[in-house]
C-alpha cells in the first residue's frame, strides 16, 4: 500500500516539474489524502528557483500540518450544558487573592544618557545584591581603589563584564568597569593547588555584573573566585485554600498550525466536560498566558503563508472568543511576547484595550512583560522568554531542548535579559529587568519546550506550547512538546503535568 501511495505522490508531483528524494518515507502520512498532499507540496514549491526536490523534512513539515485537525470552536451554548454538568470545582467558591506589579514601560528620550542610566542603575542594583549576598573578604569600594594597592594584595571587586578574550598564552582575560574605571581580570589555566579557572570563566557573559575574587599582578588581577549575584535558597510556601495555578504560553492563534482542537479540549476540561483529572481542574483558579498568545502579522519573511488568519485584529478578536469560554471564575493573565502586537522592545506594555475590543471579559487581565502576579501568597515572576535565545547561544551546555538550565543561569544572574544586544531594550533610568524579589516561581515560554525544575527553592517552569511543529523549527532540528499543561498545585507546592494530546 505504502509503495502505492509513494507511486501516485511522485507522478502527481512530476507533473508538477517537481522530484522526489530516492530515499522520501511516506510511511506516517497516515489516512492523508495523497492529492491534498501532492497540492500542498506544490503550494510550498511555488515561486522556488531551479531544481525542485522533496525531501523527508519537508514531507514531514507538511504531514504535521495537514495532521492538525481543525475542529469548529464549540459555541457558548455547547459549553453551558457542560456548565450545567455535576462539575463542582472546588476553586469556584474560594475568593480571588491576587495583586500584580509590573514595571512601567518608560519613554526613551533619545540621547545617550538613557543608555548611561540604564546601565550604571543595573550596576548598581546587582552590585548591592552581590554583596548582601557574599562574604566578600577585602572588597574595594570601587575599581579605581586598585590603584592603591601593592602587588600580592588579596582584593575583591564588584564591575560589569565589558569584554572577555582569550589571551595568546592561552588565559582568558575579563574587563570589568565601575563609573570609576576599569580592570583587567586574569583567569589562568593554571592555578597552584586549585586547578584551572577557565571553566568558570566560561560561564561569564557580556553586561552581567559579578564580583571577582583575586590578587593583585602589577596590571591585572589574577582571579581565584567569581562571585555571581544568585537566589539565596527559599522554603515552599503551600497554601491553606485548595487552588492552582496553569501557565501556557506560545498558542499563536491565527497560525495555520494552532493545535485548535487540543486547546478547546482544555476549556472544556476546564467546564468538567471532559473526563480525567477532573480533581485538578476543579482546582484551577487562576491561568497565566505567558505571551505569543497570538501569531502576528509580519513576524518574519513570508510569514502570510503560515497564516490562517491574516488580519491581526481577528486573530485577537477569535482568542477572546476562546478565552471567554473559560470559567468565569477562573482569573487569566495575558501577557506578550514577540509575535505580540505590542512593541518589541523590552519590557514590553500590556497588549492595548483597542486591539481587544469589546471581547476581554472582566475576569482577563492584560499585563506587561515583565510582570509579578502574587496569587494567594504564591509570588510568580512571568517573562516571556525572548532573551533565553541569547543565553543558550552565548554559554556552554545549553540548547533548545531543556529551557530550564538557561532559566536557571538567568536566575542566578538575577536579570531577564543580561546580554545587551541579545535581544531590544527600551532605555530608561531603571533597569525594569533585574529580579530585584526572588519569586517563588520563575514561567517563561517562547522555545515551545516544556520543562518543570527546581533551583534554590524557586520552581522553574516553561509551558510550552499549542502550536505544531513549524518549518523553522524542522530545519533547525527543534522538537517542540506542543499542549502540554503545568499545573502548580498551590496546597501541595508542587507541580502536575496535564496532556492534552491524548484524552485524560
Amino acid at each position: 500500500m505504502a509503495n502505492n501511495k509513494a507511486k501516485e505522490l511522485v507522478a502527481q508531483l512530476a507533473n508538477a516539474g517537481i522530484l522526489v528524494s530516492s530515499d522520501i518515507d511516506i510511511s506516517g502520512i497516515g489516512t492523508i489524502d495523497i492529492g491534498l498532499l501532492a497540492s500542498k507540496i506544490i503550494e510550498y514549491m511555488k515561486g522556488q528557483q531551479g531544481l525542485k526536490i522533496v525531501d523527508n523534512s519537508l514531507l514531514r513539515l507538511i504531514v504535521d500540518e495537514l495532521s492538525v485537525e481543525k475542529v469548529p470552536i464549540s459555541t457558548e451554548a455547547e459549553i453551558e450544558v457542560i456548565r450545567k454538568s455535576d462539575f463542582e470545582p472546588a476553586a469556584k467558591d474560594i475568593d480571588a487573592i491576587y495583586s500584580i506589579s509590573a514595571q512601567s514601560v518608560e519613554k526613551p528620550d533619545g540621547t545617550v544618557d538613557s543608555f548611561v542610566n540604564y546601565f550604571r542603575d543595573r550596576l548598581e542594583q546587582i552590585r548591592h545584591i552581590v554583596e548582601g549576598r557574599s562574604n566578600l573578604v577585602g572588597l574595594l569600594r570601587s575599581i579605581e581603589e586598585l590603584k592603591n594597592y601593592m602587588d600580592g594584595r588579596e582584593v575583591a571587586i564588584v564591575g560589569m563584564v565589558n569584554s572577555k578574550i582569550v589571551t595568546k598564552a592561552g588565559n582568558v582575560m575579563v574587563i570589568l568597569e565601575d563609573e570609576t574605571g576599569s580592570a583587567r581580570v586574569i583567569f589562568s589555566r593554571y592555578r597552584s593547588g586549585q586547578g584551572s579557572m577557565l571553566e568558570s570563566a566560561e560561564r561569564i557573559i557580556n553586561d552581567e555584573v559579578i564580583a571577582v575574587k583575586g590578587k593583585i599582578s602589577g596590571q591585572f588581577v589574577i582571579a581565584n573566585e567569581i562571585v555571581w549575584p544568585d537566589v539565596p535558597i527559599k522554603e515552599r510556601k503551600p497554601t491553606k485554600e485548595h487552588v492552582a495555578i496553569a501557565f501556557l504560553s506560545d498558542i499563536h492563534v491565527g497560525s495555520k498550525l494552532f493545535m485548535e482542537n487540543n486547546f478547546v479540549h482544555f476549556i472544556k476540561w476546564l467546564n468538567g466536560g471532559v473526563e480525567g483529572r477532573k480533581d485538578i481542574a476543579g482546582k484551577i483558579k487562576y491561568i497565566v498566558m505567558n505571551g505569543d498568545v497570538a501569531d502576528g502579522i509580519g513576524i518574519y519573511p513570508n510569514q502570510d503563508r503560515d497564516l490562517a488568519i491574516q488580519d491581526v485584529f481577528l486573530q485577537y478578536k477569535k482568542l477572546m472568543e476562546l478565552v471567554r469560554i473559560i470559567p468565569e471564575y477562573i482569573h487569566v493573565f495575558i501577557l506578550p511576547g514577540n509575535h505580540d502586537a505590542v512593541q518589541r522592545a523590552e519590557p514590553q506594555p500590556q497588549l492595548s484595550a483597542e486591539l481587544m475590543g469589546e471581547y476581554k471579559p472582566d475576569n482577563v487581565h492584560m499585563l506587561p512583560s515583565p510582570s509579578t502576579i502574587s496569587m494567594h501568597g504564591i509570588d510568580v515572576l512571568a517573562y516571556h522568554g525572548t532573551s533565553l535565545d541569547s543565553i543558550i547561544g552565548a554559554l556552554p551546555g545549553m540548547s533548545y531542548a531543556s529551557p530550564d538550565k538557561a532559566m536557571i543561569e538567568i536566575l542566578k544572574r538575577r536579570h531577564l535579559s543580561p546580554i545587551y544586544g541579545g535581544n531590544i531594550i527600551v532605555p530608561s533610568k531603571h533597569d525594569p529587568m533585574i529580579i530585584n524579589s526572588v519569586p517563588d516561581i520563575l514561567t517563561m515560554g517562547h522555545i515551545h519546550k516544556n520543562a518543570i525544575s527546581n533551583y534554590h527553592g524557586v520552581d522553574i517552569v516553561n509551558s510550552g506550547t499549542w502550536q505544531a511543529r513549524t518549518e523553522f523549527q524542522v530545519r533547525q532540528g527543534h522538537i517542540p512538546t506542543p499542549c502540554l499543561l503545568p499545573v502548580y498545585e498551590a496546597d501541595k507546592g508542587t507541580f502536575v503535568q496535564i496532556d492534552f494530546n491524548t484524552e485524560i
